[in-house]
């Protein structure tokens, strides 16, 4: 994990630790930006802000920027009355990919947030196959079936701070390229 890395997951760790994680907006936009700011202000210049130009990953365009606040305001009003709807507003997020870097370990917070919410859950991510989980994420677009049933394989009613962590540090090893 490189320094930038390091760092991060520290920012992230103190989110929790300082209870500052209770005063996010849930499943919000702006809840999502207050998470993003958190973990990388300081590191990245551009912590908290929707992005502004085209990115992509492999083959995957991810949404235009020109429609992102559009395609933000659509996401910010689904559903989250079950877990089928809040994977649906998690995977379209991902397709949105709203911040030029740190989007995963950001929407994974904001994700079990709308989890602990709704459901009195959370995803136990340290269960959860990187291989899997990326395979999963990246056909998504296409087929939500694979992330929901690796999704609700792995769900824990255990909130302690040292399951919490073991899942954010799983989070962040997601985002290691190896």
């Amino acid at each position: 994990m490189n320094e930038l890395d390091s760092r991060s997951l520290e920012k992230a760790k103190q989110l929790f630790l300082s209870g500052d994680i209770n005063q996010i907006e849930i499943g919000t936009i702006k809840g999502l930006q207050q998470i993003h700011k958190y973990l990388f202000d300081g590191l990245y210049d551009f912590a908290g802000e929707i992005r502004k130009v085209n990115i992509s990953k492999g083959n995957f365009r991810f949404g235009n920027s020109l429609y992102l606040e559009d395609m933000l305001n659509k996401i910010e009003g689904m559903k989250e009355d079950n877990l089928d709807d809040i994977i649906d507003k998690y995977v379209e997020m991902n397709i949105a990919h709203p911040f030029l870097e740190g989007n995963g370990r950001s929407m994974r917070i904001w994700f079990d947030l709308m989890l602990k919410k709704n459901l009195n859950k959370v995803v136990d991510w340290k269960n959860i196959d990187k291989k899997l989980y990326l395979q999963a994420m990246e056909r998504s677009p296409i087929n939500t079936l694979e992330i929901k049933t690796l999704i609700k394989n792995n769900l824990t009613d255990d909130f302690s701070l040292e399951n919490i962590f073991k899942g954010v540090e799983a989070s962040y090893y997601y985002e290691i390229n190896e």
